[in-house]
């Protein structure tokens, strides 16, 4: 069975991001496949000086090794952050070895709460996702004003329309 990881891409408690992320997770298991999210809150709080350059904790491992070994397609749940992408993000990909994500799949999601859903900053990875040899899916979703877009309990978003594209961006990734 595919199985699809999720991957709120900020360490910012209580973000938009990892609501967004939770709801995604919930789109990939109802058409039937294994899912799993990748809070970046549950980064080593040192992972600048603990997990770089040839540096590697058991614990990181084990980490990588769930979450990036056991996968083969990825969903990016990325805040806008400064015009782009936060910078825990980069610094994760820069410590897994690019060999990790070489023929995978990704497929970008973009979160603010301004007007641009995160344009840029999905650009912005693309470049580095394909550097690292990762195939990015088409369809870059951006949801602006997101934190206006999900319902009150926060398991699903509050208007079919933004169910109805998040789901069909989803069902292409499954596809591609």
């Amino acid at each position: 069975m595919e199985k699809i990881l999720v991957i709120s891409a900020t360490n910012r408690p209580n973000s938009n991001s990892m609501v967004v992320s939770e709801i995604y997770k919930a789109i990939v298991t109802k058409l039937g496949l294994e899912s799993d999210v990748l809070s970046f809150t549950n980064l080593p709080e040192g992972i600048v000086a603990q997990e770089l350059y040839g540096k590697r904790t058991v614990e990181y491992d084990q980490l990588i090794e769930k979450y990036v070994r056991g996968y083969s397609k990825f969903i990016f749940v990325v805040p806008e952050y400064n015009g782009s992408f936060p910078g825990v993000l980069k610094v994760f990909l820069d410590s897994v070895s690019p060999k990790e994500w070489t023929n995978k799949k990704a497929c970008l999601v973009g979160v603010s709460t301004g007007r641009a859903g995160n344009l840029r900053g999905m650009e912005h990875l693309t470049g580095i996702l394909n550097y690292l040899k990762l195939n990015v899916y088409f369809n870059k979703l951006p949801i602006s004003m997101v934190d206006k877009h999900y319902n009150e309990d926060k398991s699903g978003f509050n208007t079919e329309a933004q169910q109805t594209v998040c789901e069909e961006q989803v069902r292409g990734f499954v596809g591609f």
